[in-house]
C-alpha cells in the first residue's frame, strides 16, 4: 500500500540536515522522510520511532540501503529522551514528527480506523495496547463521550452523536465501523447529511485520538524533542488537524519568547535574557498547487519548525 509522505521538500529543507549530524524520526511510519535525511548522511546517524510494528518492519525494508546509518526503535516519541538515552544519545541536530495516520493505517480495514471499510472497531496504532475503538463506544459513559466527541472531534453535535450510540449499544454491542457509521448519520439531521464530507470524519477522529492518548503524546513528544535539541538543532513538526496545530503553535511559541523582564529595571538590551528557541517558521508552512492535486492528504497539513539558538540557562 503507498503511502505519500506529505510535505516533504519543505520539511527536509527547513530541518536543514547536516551529514555528521544526530537526527530523530518520532514518527517513521514507511519512512518517506526518513528516506530523504538518509539520502543527506554520511557519517550521521537516524534514530527512527513508531509505536506501529508493521510500520517498522515496512522500514527495515523500505530503508535496507542505509541501514549503517538508522536505528529503528519501536517506542512512542513521547518517550523519545529515555529512549535514546539508552543508545548514549543525549542531544540531536533535528528531529521531525509527522503526526498524521499514515495511508497504509488507513488503508487496512483490519485496523479499524476508516468508516470507508466495515471492520471491527480498533483504530489501535500500538496493536499490544490493550484500549480499542470498540471499548471507548461499547463502555464509555454519555458523559466521556460527548466530552471527547466535543474536545478531540470538536463535533458540535456532540451530544447527540453519544446518546445515539449510548441507545444503541442497549441492544446489541456496536462491533464494526460501518455500525457505527450508521448509528452517527441516525443521529444527524438530514441538512448536516447532505453537507460535503463524511458525517463520522470528526466522530472518529476523536475516537482515534483517545485510543491512542494522542495529544498528551504530542505534548510530552514536544517537550522532549525541544529539550534534546542541540544549539542549532531544529525541530519540525507536521499537523493535520486544528488541535495539533495550536498545541504546536502554542508550543513554539513558549519556547521562542524571551522571560519577562520588568520594565521598570534599568537594563540595556545585551543585559536582557533572551529566547533559547527562535521560530524557524513564523506561519505555518501549507502544500504548493502541485502536491494538492496529487495528494489529498496535504490539504489539511501545516508544518512549524523552531530552531534553539543557546542553550537554556
Amino acid at each position: 500500500m503507498e503511502h505519500t509522505s506529505v510535505l516533504l521538500k519543505e520539511t527536509i529543507s527547513l530541518l536543514n540536515v547536516r551529514p555528521d549530524g544526530i537526527y530523530v524520526d518520532g514518527t517513521l511510519g514507511r519512512g518517506g522522510h526518513a528516506a530523504e535525511v538518509l539520502r543527506k548522511l554520511k557519517d550521521g546517524h537516524l534514530y527512527a520511532f513508531d509505536k506501529d510494528e508493521q510500520a517498522i518492519a515496512e522500514s527495515e525494508i523500505n530503508l535496507a540501503e542505509w541501514k549503517d546509518h538508522v536505528t529503528f526503535i519501536h517506542e512512542d516519541f513521547r518517550h523519545m529522551k529515555e529512549a535514546l538515552n539508552a543508545y548514549g544519545v543525549a542531544r540531536a541536530d533535528g528531529i521531525m514528527m509527522d503526526l498524521g495516520v499514515s495511508s497504509p493505517q488507513f488503508d487496512d480495514p483490519s485496523r479499524g480506523f476508516s468508516y470507508r471499510f466495515d471492520s471491527r472497531l480498533d483504530m489501535r496504532m500500538d496493536l499490544s495496547q490493550e484500549l480499542t475503538a470498540w471499548d471507548v463506544v461499547n463502555t464509555y459513559s454519555f458523559q466521556d463521550l460527548t466530552r471527547i466527541l466535543k474536545m478531540y472531534g470538536e463535533e458540535p453535535r456532540a451530544k447527540q452523536i453519544a446518546r445515539a450510540i449510548e441507545t444503541a449499544r442497549r441492544s446489541a454491542p456496536i462491533d464494526t465501523t460501518g455500525q457505527l457509521t450508521d448509528v452517527i448519520r441516525s443521529a444527524l439531521p438530514e441538512a448536516v447529511l447532505r453537507k460535503k464530507g463524511h458525517p463520522a470524519k470528526q466522530t472518529f477522529q476523536a475516537i482515534r485520538i483517545e485510543v491512542n492518548h494522542e495529544l498528551d503524546a504530542l505534548q510530552e513528544g514536544l517537550d522532549e524533542a525541544c529539550s534534546m535539541l542541540k544549539v542549532g538543532g531544529r525541530c519540525a513538526v507536521i499537523t493535520f488537524h486544528s488541535l495539533e496545530d495550536r498545541m504546536v503553535k502554542t508550543c513554539f511559541k513558549t519556547l521562542s519568547s524571551a522571560p519577562f523582564a520588568d520594565p521598570k529595571l534599568p537594563l540595556k538590551a545585551s543585559q536582557m535574557e533572551q529566547a533559547s528557541f527562535s521560530l524557524v517558521t513564523r506561519h505555518p508552512v501549507t502544500a504548493q498547487e502541485e502536491e494538492l492535486e496529487q495528494n489529498h492528504r496535504s490539504h489539511s497539513a501545516k508544518l512549524r519548525v523552531i530552531e534553539r539558538v543557546k542553550e537554556t540557562e
